[in-house]
């Protein structure tokens, strides 16, 4: 239904429940009535007034009204804003922004010919993810660290979520994207088939719009845990691999993910020991100032203290909330005993194996990330994953030493 239609509906309902509802007196008790009527004082009815049905309609009308142009200033603030289903699709760019570059890992076996930005915040668990992705397949890339407070690296962006990527495409534009999966479900494709420009690749992924249950407009890549083969699908890639691979990259991001926040930031002190790590890995004294550093650290850690507790009721989650974390990694830990693998993938990492490892090793440094180790069986496969994408990781050129992005 239409915010309009809302709109009117619940006014009349609204008018139409102010009715006041007659009530009939039994003949039994009419001479009673009658008799005191005789010593009461007279009262002469007003034979012009309005009826009780005619203000109804009345209200009714002015409800239907109101609402009616709440919608329409609605729908003017927001063009869109009554279309389910529509389709936006990724972003393209004539040019780069002003950016600064923070980093950039160089692989001189990368093959890929890709030119990519990399926004980040280096302790993101869905940044990791994606690190982890090109880290693994030997792809060379360029970083900007944001911070996570001002934002002041991607104000030239409408979207403000991190990780976000710009990449080049055929001929010379550049493709924003900035979901995690999306991007690195798109970036599987084109190593699948080079042939394809990136920029059509880019295509298969738009942002789609609906209503939630709640009657309010939502954005997603309804499709971002698919690859688009399209006629080159690998021998190996059954529908029962891909079909495993889907299921458990949607569980490190609909359950999985959803466990960190509340296990790192229990207290105010673990949240500020966390942010003190994000520091040092992220070396946010190298590339921010101090005051910026510190702001980072302190409002970062107290925000992410209330969240916790937010994200805590909403999932559902138990005061033991270590306990709901070990659960996860038991169940994927048995679920490859299960199978006898080394891997989700079997002998090598899948797309499912890397966003495990990435959720997690956004962590790696917190108290939440030790007690994981020594209670659950995740150790072994972790050191396993970390080992290959460490390996496959190319050489880390700092900013000092950056030779001018090509624009």
């Amino acid at each position: 239904m239409s915010t309009l239609r809302i709109g009117i509906s619940r006014r009349i309902a609204a008018g139409i429940v102010g009715r006041s509802i007659e009530c009939n007196v039994s003949p039994a008790y009419g001479s009673i009535g009658a008799q005191c009527r005789r010593y009461a004082s007279q009262v002469t009815p007003k034979r012009n007034g309005t009826s009780t049905f005619k203000l109804a309609l009345i209200g009714a009308g002015i409800g239907a009204a109101s609402g009616t142009a709440y919608s329409v200033y609605g729908n003017w603030k927001d063009k869109s804003s009554h279309m389910e289903h529509q389709r936006i699709p990724p972003k393209i760019l004539k040019e780069l922004p002003d950016v600064k570059i923070t980093k950039r890992f160089i692989n001189p076996n990368d093959k890929s010919n890709l030119n990519i930005i990399l926004f980040q915040y280096q302790t993101c668990p869905f940044c990791c993810k994606v690190r982890a992705f090109l880290d693994f397949m030997g792809i060379s890339y360029s970083v900007v660290e944001v911070d996570a407070v001002l934002r002041q690296d991607i104000k030239w962006s409408e979207q403000k979520k991190v990780p976000m990527i710009l990449v080049e495409q055929g001929d010379g534009r550049y493709i924003q994207m900035s979901d995690s999966s999306a991007i690195i479900s798109l970036l599987a494709s084109y190593l699948n088939d080079k042939e394809t420009d990136i920029g059509e690749l880019a295509k298969f992924y738009p942002m789609i719009s609906y209503f939630d249950d709640d009657d309010k407009k939502r954005l997603d890549i309804m499709n971002k845990y698919f690859l688009m083969y399209q006629d080159k699908t690998p021998k190996h890639a059954t529908r029962e691999i891909q079909e495993n691979e889907r299921k458990w990259r949607t569980w490190a991001d609909s359950h999985l993910v959803h466990l960190i926040s509340p296990n790192c930031y229990r207290t105010l002190s673990e949240a500020r020991e966390t942010f003190e790590w994000f520091s040092k890995a992220g070396e946010w004294d190298i590339y921010f100032p101090k005051w910026e550093r510190d702001l980072m650290v302190n409002v970062g850690a107290f925000a992410m203290w209330g969240i916790s507790k937010i994200i805590k009721r909403r999932h559902g989650l138990s005061d033991d909330v270590r306990s709901h974390i070990y659960d996860a990694l038991d169940k994927w830990t048995g679920e490859l005993e299960k199978k006898k693998k080394k891997f989700m993938g079997g002998d090598r990492p899948n797309l499912a194996d890397l966003s495990v490892f990435g959720v997690l090793n956004s962590m790696e440094g917190c108290e939440t990330f030790g007690d994981c180790m020594k209670n659950t069986n995740i150790g072994v496969w972790y050191n396993n994953v970390k080992e290959m994408v460490d390996r496959n990781r190319g050489n880390l050129v700092r900013r000092a030493d950056l030779v001018p992005l090509k624009a």
